[in-house]
């Protein structure tokens, strides 16, 4: 049966690996509305090769671009904020939520209140506007199927089984490109190498996430919010041959753990065809050609990232908001040479213990303290 999707976030590394699969199964797929930044010639073509019925460019000003490349083609064109959550609310059977940073929290929204399917790639979604958003969810009766690799092994793991006989989950961390280096080298480290991410192809912001460890405590968030089993079963090891994503333990002393390559191709897949399977191309795991896995607990002395966000998910309420918009600024500062690498943690652990509002409840108060976080953390900079 030909279902419909729309894919927010369509030119990012997340969006294009799910054209490549749907793409192969064209008989299978609709697509409804792709969407994407200001990035029109490649949003056109996509569009175009994928038959969309619309593309949606969030910059305005790149409109006017984008109806020239669809010029003749049939395809609907549309710019800004509002057609982004336009866009997402069309209903389609399953709406890939992609759109990095609090830019794709009302689109994600906007798709989770159609009652449908949302496989979510948007980590603010989570992070931010957890409680929100999981209620949303509820709500609408909505269904929500988790991207990541660590969340969606976990789902794999889990399935069939009940949330109440877990004992633990095991989050894997690749420990990023910096794993072995000594604080005198982090010290000095450069944008450069922290974006040379030894196993993933990634962009840079989630690269950077990667190398001081914060793209784990994020995802510990997330997994506190996806996974109904208690901030306190919840752990992180670093793995850094990336083969087990994570690991279930029940409380029988079982284990399951969810093994794949390294290619964001295999837990799209199994968002697209769940609760079934689907063909991907990508490599099978050569065990014997790997010869072994290892296993580290987190430095959390050297790599501070998942203490702090372990504490504001504890704390609960906004917390993780902050901690998640002061995080975006220090990147975005360290990727302009303005900030050292070791002092993003710092800088995070600062605008949290300055800025205390009080827990959202819409996702207008999640939007706000987002924003105030970041001109708090913008100020903190101005010092550095």
């Amino acid at each position: 049966m030909t279902r419909s999707i729309t894919i927010l976030g369509a030119t990012g590394s997340v969006g294009t690996s799910t054209l490549d699969l749907i793409g192969r199964e064209r008989g299978n797929w609709r697509v409804e509305a792709l969407t994407a930044n200001c990035q029109a010639q490649d949003l056109a073509r996509l569009a175009r090769e994928h038959s969309a019925k619309l593309a949606v460019v969030a910059d305005e000003s790149c409109l006017p671009e984008l109806r020239d490349a669809l010029a003749g083609s049939g395809i609907e064109a549309a710019g800004g904020a509002a057609a982004l959550v336009e866009a997402a609310a069309r209903g389609a059977d399953l709406t890939l939520a992609a759109i990095v940073g609090c830019a794709g929290l009302a689109p994600t929204m906007a798709a989770i209140e159609q009652g449908k399917t949302v496989a979510l790639a948007n980590k603010e979604a989570l992070v931010s506007a957890g409680d929100v958003m999981m209620a949303a969810v509820a709500r609408h009766g909505a269904t929500l199927l988790p991207v990541d690799s660590e969340h969606n092994a976990i789902f794999q793991c889990l399935a069939g089984n009940d949330p109440a006989h877990v004992r633990s989950i095991t989050l894997t961390a690749s420990g990023g490109p910096f794993r072995d280096w000594s604080a005198d080298q982090l010290a000095a480290a450069t944008p450069a190498q922290a974006v040379k991410h030894p196993n993933w192809d990634m962009g840079a912001k989630i690269s950077v996430d990667s190398a001081t460890m914060f793209n784990k405590g994020l995802e510990l968030i997330e997994a506190y919010h996806l996974f109904p089993v208690g901030l306190g079963a919840l752990r992180i090891v670093v793995h850094p041959q990336s083969v087990i994503h994570s690991m279930v333990e029940y409380r029988d002393g079982s284990t399951l753990a969810q093994l794949g390559p390294s290619d964001m191709r295999v837990p799209i897949a199994s968002c697209l065809a769940w609760p079934a399977r689907m063909d991907t191309p990508c490599t099978p795991l050569d065990l014997a050609a790997l010869g072994e896995l290892t296993f580290r607990a987190p430095d959390e002395d050297r790599f501070p990232a998942t203490r702090l966000a372990r504490e504001a998910a504890e704390a609960g309420g906004a917390a993780p908001a902050v901690l998640n918009a002061a995080n975006e600024v220090a990147v975005a500062a360290f990727l302009a040479g303005h900030l050292p690498f070791t002092q993003i943690a710092v800088m995070v652990g600062e605008v949290l213990a300055r800025y205390g509002p009080a827990a959202p409840t819409l996702l207008g108060d999640v939007i706000a303290v987002d924003a105030e976080a970041r001109h708090r953390a913008r100020a903190i900079l101005e010092l550095v």
